[in-house]
């Protein structure tokens, strides 16, 4: 049931942020061996994706390298995620609350809460983008030790305008994901079955947060796998001209690689990561927003 809006507190706001920014921390680390495969595999024209390959790709890390590196890149992953994440669900609750207070009836509609998981992603990833580029390049390139020297290699060599490279694809695939991430967990939660009494089980909270991440990163993946070859084009070997525009990377991947072996290419891995990193986020935000706020949020 839909609760009567009004004006939130500096405290839900507060509130809001840090338990966004703990609820991508947590999930963010728990799934970073998969992440670092995933982003090896999509900004390569030339290997084909299979769970073999992937597991192979990282038990040879490890043995070469130490279980260590299968986490390499995540300090940039912290950098990012921790203001991403906290932007992000922070603003969701602004913009849901907005929408509430509105309406005629004081309730959000299912347009309304796509709106605002799709307006809370291209707020965050605005924000958060250049740390975004960062971790793509440290996760594939041995010589990026640090987030500061990467930062001074990539000015040194390729300028500012390198942090933004694929931008357009992420702030289209983000209102994308973050629409329909937001507004299939919301309207999951919506439709439960509660007594005032009651509380959503913690069963049903990682149920309808892995649901919500498999939906809409299956929609988008698509642009995800162009925003890394933006991101990283011009370090594997590519000349950065192909790469360049969103519709000129698209196009190439599609016309050289296909479907399944080229936009699609590693979304299975997805099919185990996405769920357990949003399940896992979901049900992180909504313990913790509950304890410092004192309610449920719809």
């Amino acid at each position: 049931m839909e609760k009567q809006p009004r004006s939130r507190t500096y405290h839900e706001i507060i509130g809001n942020f840090i338990s966004g920014a703990t609820a991508g921390a947590v999930a963010k680390t728990t799934i970073a061996p998969l992440d670092r495969a995933k982003i090896v595999f999509q900004v390569s024209s030339k290997r084909s994706f299979s769970y073999r390959k992937c597991g192979e790709f990282l038990l040879s890390t490890v043995r070469e390298k130490g279980v260590t590196m299968l986490w390499k890149g995540n300090s940039a992953t912290m950098v990012r995620i921790v203001p991403y994440a906290a932007i992000t669900y922070m603003s969701n609750e602004h913009y849901k609350n907005y929408f509430k207070r509105i309406s005629s009836d004081g309730k959000l509609s299912g347009l309304c809460r796509f709106a605002s998981g799709s307006l809370a992603g291209l707020t965050a990833s605005f924000s958060t983008y250049g740390l975004e580029v960062l971790r793509a390049r440290m996760a594939i390139k041995s010589e990026y030790v640090s987030i500061f020297q990467s930062l001074k290699h990539i000015l040194r060599t390729e300028g500012v305008s390198s942090l933004y490279r694929g931008i357009a694809p992420t702030l289209l695939g983000v209102s994308i994901y973050g629409g329909t991430s937001f507004y299939v967990f919301g309207t999951l939660k919506n439709a439960h079955p509660l007594s005032s009494s009651d509380e959503l089980n913690p069963k049903h909270r990682l149920l309808y947060g892995g649901l919500a991440g498999l939906c809409g990163q299956s929609i988008s993946y698509p642009l995800d796998v162009t925003r890394r070859r933006m991101q990283t084009g011009g370090i594997k070997g590519d000349h950065l001209d192909r790469y360049s525009t969103m519709w000129r990377t698209i196009t190439r991947i599609y016309k050289n690689e296909g479907l399944k072996r080229g936009l699609y290419k590693g979304l299975s891995l997805n099919f185990l990561k996405g769920p357990i990193a949003s399940s896992i986020s979901f049900t992180v935000f909504d313990y913790m927003n509950n304890f410092i706020s004192g309610h449920e949020s719809y």
